[in-house]
């Protein structure tokens, strides 16, 4: 079977939640495609929905070698870092990533979380303003996160 197509197959797994089936079709593509960013991803997508974070984490590393202009794995890797309780090397990884990172307000709402945990609250507002200036659905969302309950009553 090709890869487009077994990729999809793997694509449409996933899609109704079938993890076994979709991580058998990603393990039978071709080594020669192991590798590809949306393989990657994917395989990340399983990992981190069940919540392994040190195998999801070396995906993300992957991701982060293999399309290091994408934000994706970034992103990823500092939230496997911060759920692994390193939050401050989640920081310094997003600090040092692409300039892909500044279009997405995930990239500041992370960064906000990350600051109150560290005890940087005004930097930690400062991110979070503008994940609320690029998009409004993160001040709900911060309004729930544990993450921010210290910060709760200024949001």
């Amino acid at each position: 079977m090709d890869f487009e197509r077994r990729f999809r197959t793997a694509c449409g797994y996933a899609e109704l939640g079938m993890t076994a089936e979709s991580v058998a079709e990603l393990n039978a593509v071709d080594d020669a495609f192991q590798e590809r960013p949306e393989v990657l991803q994917l395989r990340l997508h399983h990992f981190m929905r069940k919540k392994q974070w040190t195998r999801a984490l070396a995906i993300s590393r992957k991701l982060c070698r293999v399309a290091p202009e994408c934000s994706a794995g970034f992103l990823h890797a500092g939230f496997c870092l911060h759920e692994l309780g390193k939050t401050l090397q989640a920081k310094q990884l997003l600090l040092g990533g692409p300039t892909a990172l500044l279009k997405e307000p995930i990239y500041y709402y992370n960064m906000g979380c990350y600051d109150v945990l560290l005890g940087n609250f005004k930097d930690a507002q400062v991110h979070l303003q503008i994940s609320f200036k690029m998009d409004a659905s993160f001040r709900e969302l911060a309004k729930r996160d544990p993450d921010l309950k210290p910060l709760h009553a200024v949001l």
